[in-house]
C-alpha cells in the first residue's frame, strides 16, 4: 500500500505538544497508509477495525492499545456492522526521546520505545480499560502543555499498560487478560481461584497456558504478585504485619512468612527495618 506522512506541525500550534482525537473510523481503507513525524498511541473504544500495519494485517477490538512510532505504517478499516471507535493521542519525538531517557528502567525498548517490527499492543483487562478510558477524558479537555503529555503517558506505561514478566505477543488473548486482572487487589486477594474466575476458562486449561507462557504454576504467580504488594506495604505503610498479610489475601500467617523469605530472603519485620524510613526523623536518612 502507498503511503504518506503526517507532519504533527499541521495537527498543533509551535506552543502545544500533542493533539488529541476521538473519532469513529470510516469502513474503508483510505488510499494511501501513513506514517508519521511523531508518536502516536490509539485506543479502540468500542466495535472493532482491521489494523495494516507494517504489511500484517490485525484485528483490533474494544481494550487494545497500541504504540505507534514514526516509521509504523498503518491504515484503518472499521468493521461494517459494527463499526469502530478511537481515541488517538500525538505528541512530538522529543518528548519520547527525554521519557526514554529518563525512565529507561520502565520506557527503554518497552512501548513506543519498542524496537519490534510491528509496534507494541496491549490487551487491557477490564480494569485498566476503564481507568485507560478515563485518562484519555481527562487527557481530551486538557491544556496542550509538555506537563500534561508527559503525565499521561507515564500513567499508561505505568498504571495502564500491563508489563507482566513473560507475557509475550504470541500469548493468548485471554491469558494476557487474566495476567493483567491478576495485579488489582480485588483479584489477587482471591488467590488462584481470582486468577481462573479471570481467565474465564478451566483450572486445567489455565495450569497449562500458565506453566507454559511464565514457567509457574498459577499458584506460584498469583503468590509472586501478593508477596510483591506486600514488599510495597511493608516499606511504605506503618500498619501491623497481620494486616497486611489480610490485605494480600491469605488466611494463614505462616504460609505467608514462608512465601515472604523465599521471594525476598528474609523475614518482613526485617525487611520492613531494612527499608521502612520516617521522612520526619533525620536519623531515619541514609548515608553514605
Amino acid at each position: 500500500m502507498d503511503k504518506t506522512t503526517f507532519q504533527i506541525d499541521t495537527y498543533i500550534g509551535t506552543t502545544e505538544s500533542f493533539h488529541f482525537a476521538r473519532k469513529r473510523l470510516d469502513p474503508r481503507f483510505p488510499e494511501l497508509a501513513h506514517d508519521h513525524d511523531c508518536f502516536e498511541v490509539f485506543l479502540i473504544e468500542s466495535g472493532r477495525t482491521s489494523h495494516w500495519i507494517n504489511g500484517t494485517t490485525q484485528t483490533l477490538e474494544p481494550g487494545q492499545l497500541v504504540f505507534i512510532r514514526p516509521h509504523d505504517v498503518h491504515a484503518f478499516s472499521a468493521d461494517r456492522t459494527l463499526g469502530c471507535e478511537i481515541s488517538n493521542v500525538m505528541f512530538r519525538q522529543e518528548t519520547a526521546a527525554h521519557l526514554a531517557a529518563r525512565y529507561a528502567d520502565t520506557i527503554e525498548r518497552r512501548f513506543f520505545d519498542a524496537r519490534t517490527p510491528l509496534p507494541e499492543m496491549h490487551t487491557l483487562a477490564p480494569a485498566r480499560f476503564a481507568r485507560a478510558i478515563n485518562v484519555s477524558k481527562q487527557l481530551q479537555t486538557a491544556h496542550r502543555s509538555l506537563a500534561r503529555i508527559e503525565e499521561y503517558l507515564l500513567v499508561l506505561t505505568n498504571r495502564v499498560a500491563n508489563v507482566t514478566t513473560g507475557i509475550s505477543d504470541s500469548t493468548p488473548k485471554w491469558f494476557a487478560e487474566a495476567c493483567s486482572a491478576a495485579q488489582s487487589k480485588e483479584v489477587f486477594q482471591k488467590g488462584v481461584a481470582g486468577f481462573i474466575s479471570a481467565a474465564g476458562r478451566s483450572h486445567e486449561h489455565v495450569c497449562r497456558t500458565c506453566k507454559t507462557v511464565t514457567g509457574l504454576t498459577p499458584s506460584d504467580y498469583i503468590n509472586q504478585i501478593r508477596i510483591e504488594f506486600a514488599a510495597h506495604l511493608l516499606r511504605s505503610d506503618e500498619k501491623p504485619i497481620n494486616d497486611i498479610v489480610e490485605d494480600c489475601g491469605f488466611d494463614n500467617t505462616s504460609y505467608f512468612y514462608r512465601l515472604f523469605r523465599q521471594q525476598y530472603g528474609t523475614t518482613p519485620r526485617q525487611y520492613r527495618l531494612k527499608n521502612l524510613r520516617d521522612p520526619f526523623k533525620s536519623d531515619d536518612i541514609r548515608t553514605g
